[in-house]
This record gives C-alpha cells, structure tokens and sequence, in this order.
C-alpha cells in the first residue's frame, strides 16, 4: 500500500490521467478547470489558492491533487437534511475527507451542529471549506464537485469515506498560533454568523464600538476554550452603518471569548509551528487568512501541502488554522 503523501499540484493533463486510470482523487481548483475534468471516482472543491512544493501560489491553471491508494472509498453527497449522518455512513476504521461550499447552507449547519453528530470525535474527519478569488467574493459561488457525474453544487456537501487496513488509522492534526489575549471577555446572546450587541466582561455593549474602541486588529481572531482545545473564530468584515462584525465561522451562545494576542513576526512563528516530518501524510490544507495574514505567497510551508481554504475542517470548523492527517500504526 502506497499512499501519495500530502498530494501534488498538477496540470490538467495529469489530473485528466489518473482520473481516467481509476485513481481515488480529492481535487481543488478553479470551478472552470474542475468543469474540464472528466467523470470518475473523485471529488473536488473551488479555490485558485494552494500551499505547493515551492511555496504559497494562486493558480487558475493548475489543480491540487490528493492521491489514496487505500481502494476506492465511498463518495456522498450530502444536504442539510442528511449531514448529521455523515460519520454514521463512514466506515468503523477509517478516515472521511468532507469539503464544504462557502456561504451555504449545509456550511452553516456543519459549524453549528458538528459536535452533536452521531459518532463525531470517534471517526476521523477533516477537510476544508471551498471558496472563490478574493477578489470575486459575494460575486462568484464556491462549489463543490460530485466527480462521478461532474456536478458542480453550491448547497451541498461532498465527502469521500476511506476505509483503512485494520492495523492502520488516521490522526487529525491542527496547528493554530492563537491564544486569547488580555482584553475584555466577551459573550453572545445568540449563535451565529455575525454579532452585534453582545456582553462585555459582563456589560451590555456593541461588539463594532468595542473594537475600534480597543484598536483591534482585524485579523486576530477571537478565540475561545471549547472542551480543551483553543478554537479561532476569525473576523470577515465589520458593516459600519448596520453596526454588525460577520465572522468565517459561528460563535457560539454561552461561550467566553477574547481576542487573540498578536503574534509577533507572524509569517516566521507559522513556518516554525509547521511540522518538519510530519510522518505519512494523507491530506493537508491550510486557511486562506494565513497565506495572506502572513504573506505566504512563495514561501514553503515546513513540507506541509495541499489547498488553500475558506475555512478548514478538523472534527469540527475552524477558521485561521492549518489541518493535517497522518496515517499510523493502530
């Protein structure tokens, strides 16, 4: 058994090839080359943006391709109505690789109700959010492709379950920088997507009026303990006049959180934090904040490869983090 350790960026002849030689692909790239691509046992998800052998890039004429030599697996698609049974449909031992469209439905219920789902946090998951050009979003749709028929689908989730040999099984791994910084504490009278008024270590307050008040940075993400590990909740835009700060991923009712310390010479922290022999890799991904955050355009990343996301999936989403899986001994 061989396995294609963190994948490759390929031109279209080559990821025309191995589709066409029965290869089980996970493949990201612009939606007008996963259009080209022809029918078999793969799916894929929309962005120009990948961590490469020789750095960070934005391609429209290339894709990233992720290889399992582990037999066929099983490819799903998934709407809102059958995503909480996702992992029930995934194999005992193994490892589900689910991609997500940007500003969907399925997205939204994904982020809010993962942890809840029937055999979460006991089957390996991980995978990534698809997204479009910077440049192009709220204009153009991220997709997700179902590669037996060729659809491309916006509202729908994707997800390729691989079952493993019985002496080997998947680690999901997770690297972020961020810890909760000094300033106020900060809680939400509801779940969701953006906020406006909010508790303010305990007092009534504006989340807006708080951070220009404070001088927040932007892109520090508010970060907060869920069950022991320091998840990131990262800023997407701040509408002055509707006084409302839209957020990548939820937050959550009931939940303490603080913005994050800056990090100081951020692009040399991250590289340092990347695994230098992570071992056998079976996916890697790593989020569109911190190829522009920390400018990682032509800058390897410690051997870590793979799509550049929108948000990134290990168990549950996050945002502002860089997501890997390993294949080990059981």
């Amino acid at each position: 058994m061989t396995v294609d350790s963190a994948g490759r960026l390929v031109d279209l002849g080559e990821a025309r090839a191995l589709i066409e030689a029965g290869a089980t692909l996970a493949v990201a790239g612009d939606a007008e080359l996963l259009a080209q691509l022809p029918k078999g046992n793969w799916i894929g998800g929309s962005t120009p943006y990948f961590m490469a052998d020789d750095g960070g890039t934005c391609r429209n004429d290339r894709l990233f391709v992720h290889r399992f030599d582990l037999g066929e697996g099983t490819i799903q698609r998934y709407d809102r109505e059958s995503l909480p049974s996702l992992l029930v449909d995934a194999p005992e031992n193994g490892f589900t690789l689910l991609i997500l469209p940007a500003g969907s439905g399925v997205l939204e219920d994904y982020a809010h109700h993962a942890p809840t789902y029937h055999d979460m946090f006991l089957k390996p998951v991980a995978g990534w959010v698809s997204g479009v050009r910077v440049d192009r979003l709220g204009q153009d749709a991220a997709l997700v492709v179902d590669g037996r028929s060729g659809e491309q689908l916006a509202q729908e989730a994707i997800a390729l379950h691989l079952a493993l040999p019985a002496d080997m099984t998947a680690m999901v791994h997770a690297i972020s920088l961020f810890e909760p910084g000094d300033g106020a504490e900060i809680e939400f009278p509801a779940t969701g997507f953006s906020a406006t008024d909010c508790l303010i270590d305990g007092r009534p307050g504006n989340l807006r009026e708080y951070m220009a008040a404070a001088g927040i940075d932007q892109r520090l993400p508010l970060v907060a303990d869920y069950c022991g590990a320091m998840v990131n909740v990262s800023i997407q835009g701040v509408d002055e006049g509707a006084q409302r700060v839209a957020f990548y991923a939820p937050v959550f009712e009931g939940v303490r959180y603080r913005f994050a310390k800056p990090v100081v010479d951020y692009p040399e922290r991250f590289l340092e934090a990347m695994p230098s022999e992570p071992g056998t890799l079976l996916f890697g991904c790593n989020c569109i904040l911190n190829y522009l955050y920390s400018e990682l355009e032509g800058r390897r990343t410690a051997g870590l490869t793979g799509p550049i996301t929108f948000g990134e999936v290990a168990y549950q989403l996050l945002n502002q983090t860089a997501v890997y899986v390993t294949l080990e001994p059981a």
